[in-house]
């Protein structure tokens, strides 16, 4: 069977499922359980004959996502036994992480020895990125204040779950009187930033003080002597290259990885909880696709980036990260990706790490959202003086925030705190949290991915000519 004829029976078998779905849902028809799930399953079928026909790895990435969704669905127990797969898979792409760093920036940086782009590519990214997440923060206010989503919710009847575990207390900071507070804060990040064990760092996966010291590491020899540095220089590029290779053979586990996913936040969560807390859902995804629209676009508009090539080369890494939620597991394919793009390595392997930490913009703009919609469910008023000073606050504390799932609720329950706000609703909307890093989580892959291209242009070393064929 042609390829063209399996796509129009996969586009007409989804349409009519969703169509039937559609029905049920809004009780339009009534609808036996056992007919709509042969309906999913046969979807499912016709779903793999279309995916061993395209023989795309892409393909089967969003393909096993959907199947995930079917057996979270159907087999919600045995959706929850498949865990261990998708964390398997996260736990397998970490290992990628350290080692590629460190052989792309060591030789990014010695490998061409100028020390001067380092500090222009240091000083370009950071502009980028506080405008960039200034946007996303700002968007996320303005939306919220639009949809007013907090306004009217029942909080007592929303699904509860236990908040992640908030730092230590610092009992240097508690010493301190009150108003040198946040000097200390801003000190202390940069006192994070600083590895005293480099392996420690890669152990807990420390992105950015694997950065530091990989290009602490990079400046110093480029400082050396050429006969020492070269041994050295080709070792981080023979790295750098066998972990490429290492990230193409664990793509092949990424459909496993990702289904399983799927199939556990469905399993575990159900889709009845979209109906508690959709105002929220909706609320952010709206943020999320106009910051896109508004930002994003504009960018690779004026600084003429092929948009189409664009997306070819951001859909695998970012199909991960939705399935995941971790930017981690996205990022050895979205380097990899990038660079097929036409952006350098050296400028690859600095910017994407160093966004990974600074250029959040999902994860800026879900806290700016979240946090008046805390206070919104929870009858305050905020004037708009004090939501541009929690806009001031999350610039700073959204910064090195780890790239990691819930890291981010971290911060909002310490900026909750900060303004009185009250924490038990963030315990509440817990419970659709996943469902909300997914989209955050992609978007900050495309934030990332896209300033790689910003930066590139910038220097005047993207290459046009670079073909998207491989992607």
């Amino acid at each position: 069977m042609k390829k063209s004829k399996i796509g129009l029976i996969t586009l007409v078998a989804i349409t009519i499922a969703l169509i039937i779905t559609l029905l049920k849902e809004f009780d339009f028809v009534q609808i036996d359980d056992m007919v709509m799930m042969s309906t999913r399953w046969i979807v499912a079928i016709v779903l793999v004959c279309f995916a061993l026909s395209k023989k795309s790895l892409t393909t089967w990435i969003l393909v096993c996502m959907l199947l995930g969704v079917f057996v979270g669905v159907d087999f919600p127990n045995f959706a929850a036994a498949l865990h261990p797969l998708s964390k398997g898979f996260i736990k397998l792409v970490k290992t990628i992480v350290g080692p590629i760093l460190f052989g792309t920036l060591v030789y990014g940086i010695a490998g061409h020895s100028d020390l001067k782009q380092v500090g222009r590519m240091a000083w370009k990214s950071m502009l980028y990125f506080f405008c960039a997440t200034s946007c996303a923060i700002f968007i996320g206010l303005a939306v919220i204040n639009i949809t007013h989503a907090g306004v009217g919710v029942d909080v007592q009847h929303m699904p509860k779950e236990q908040l992640p575990a908030v730092k230590a207390a610092d009992t240097e900071l508690e010493r301190l009187p009150a108003h040198v507070h946040g000097v200390y804060k801003f000190t202390n990040f940069f006192y994070e930033l600083f590895p005293e064990n480099v392996v420690k760092s890669m152990y807990e996966n420390k992105v950015l003080q694997i950065v530091v010291f990989s290009v602490l590491f990079g400046i110093g020899l480029a400082m050396v002597e050429e006969k020492k540095r070269k041994p050295i220089v080709d070792f981080a590029e023979g790295l750098s290259e066998v972990m490429f290779k290492f990230t193409n053979l664990i793509m092949y586990f990424a459909p496993i990885g990702v289904g399983a996913a799927m199939a556990f936040t469905v399993g575990h969560l159900g889709v009845d909880i979209l109906k508690n807390l959709f105002m929220l859902l909706g609320s952010l995804y709206i943020a999320l696709v106009v910051f896109v629209l508004l930002v994003f676009v504009p960018i690779m508009l004026f600084l003429k980036i092929p948009i189409k090539k664009f997306i070819q080369a951001i859909k695998e890494p970012v199909s991960i990260a939705f399935a995941t939620t971790s930017s981690d597991a996205a990022l050895p394919k979205a380097m990899s990706n990038m660079e097929k793009f036409g952006v350098p390595r050296k400028i690859v392997s600095f910017v994407i790490p160093t966004g990974y930490s600074f250029n959040l913009d999902g994860t800026s703009l879900y806290l700016s959202l979240a946090s008046i919609f805390v206070a919104q469910a929870a009858g305050m008023h905020l004037s708009i003086g004090q939501q541009l000073a929690i806009a001031f606050t999350l610039m700073i504390t959204s910064k090195g925030v780890a790239a990691v799932p819930r890291a981010s609720l971290i911060v909002l329950i310490a900026t909750a705190e900060q303004f009185g706000l009250p924490v038990f609703i963030i315990a509440a909307i817990l419970g659709i949290d996943e469902l909300m890093d997914m989209a955050r989580t992609s978007v900050n892959v495309i934030g990332n991915c896209l300033a790689t291209v910003v930066i590139a242009k910038w220097e005047g070393e993207f290459d046009e000519n670079a073909t998207a064929d491989d992607f």
